[in-house]
C-alpha cells in the first residue's frame, strides 16, 4: 500500500527544503518507498479534515490504510522500522540511531528553530539583538559539543542512519547563517548528507511543488 504524506501547498521556505515534510520525503526515498503527496493550504490545514489527522493543524502527516500519524520524528521513526535502510540491524547501535533521532529534535533543533524565528518575528523588537545572542549562543553550546563527537567521523554513529537523517535537516536551518561554518566537521556532515541521491530527490521533489506553486 503507497502511503499520502501531506505537504504546503506553498511552502513558507520556498522551496530550500526545510519544511518538515522534507524529512518524511528524504525517509521515504532513502528506503525506496513509492508515495503520493497531498497539498495543503494553510486555511485547509486549520480545518476538520486536517485536524483529525493533526490536532495541532500542522504539516506532515502520513497515512498509511486504517494508520495514520503525525509529527516528523515518528514518522521517520516508523518508516525506518518497518523498512530496510534506516536502522541498524544490531539491537545496540538501533537504540542508538533512535537516541540520536531524539537528540536532533529534543536537543540540537529547539534553539535553531528559535532563532530563526526571532529574525522573522521580533527583529523590530528593542530586545531583538540580546534574544538573538542568547539563541546563537545556545546553538554554539550544542553545535560545540556535536563537532566534538563527530569528530572525524562520516556519520554520527557508525553507517548513516534516521538519527543522520533528521540531524542533518536541522543543521540545515542555519545554511545562510555563519553560525555551521565555525564547525567545519559539521558542514561537511552536512553536505554529505545533501550528497545523498535519496535527499536529492526528495529535495527535488519538494522544489517542484513552490516552483509550480510559484508559477500557476
Amino acid at each position: 500500500m503507497i502511503p499520502t504524506i501531506t505537504a504546503f501547498e506553498r511552502s513558507p521556505d520556498r522551496g530550500k527544503g526545510l519544511a518538515r515534510d522534507m524529512r518524511v520525503r528524504w525517509a521515504l526515498e532513502e528506503v525506496g518507498q513509492p508515495y503520493d503527496v497531498r497539498l495543503l493550504s494553510f486555511k485547509a490545514m486549520k480545518e476538520p479534515a486536517h485536524l483529525a489527522l493533526q490536532p495541532f493543524g500542522q504539516i506532515p502527516t502520513y497515512e498509511e490504510g486504517d494508520l495514520a500519524l503525525f509529527e516528523s520524528g515518528s514518522i521517520v521513526l516508523h518508516i525506518a522500522e518497518r523498512h530496510a535502510g534506516l536502522l541498524p540491524e544490531n539491537a545496540n547501535a538501533r537504540a542508538r540511531a533512535i537516541t540520536w533521532m531524539f537528540a536532533a529534535l529534543n536537543t540540537v533543533e529547539p534553539p535553531i528553530f528559535d532563532r530563526a524565528l526571532c529574525t522573522i518575528l521580533e527583529r523590530d523588537k528593542p530586545w531583538y539583538e540580546q534574544r538573538l545572542r542568547y539563541f546563537e549562543d545556545s546553538i554554539r553550546n550544542r553545535l560545540g559539543k556535536l563537532s566534538d563527537r563527530l569528530g572525524d567521523a562520516e556519520w554520527l554513529d557508525g553507517g548513516f542512519s534516521a538519527g543522520d537523517l533528521l540531524m542533518v535537516t536541522v543543521l540545515l536551518r542555519l545554511k545562510g547563517s555563519s553560525i555551521l561554518d565555525e564547525y567545519p566537521n559539521l558542514s561537511a556532515y552536512v553536505a554529505r548528507g545533501e550528497a545523498r541521491p535519496a535527499y536529492k530527490r526528495a529535495f527535488d521533489a519538494q522544489l517542484a511543488v513552490f516552483t509550480a506553486a510559484s508559477t500557476g
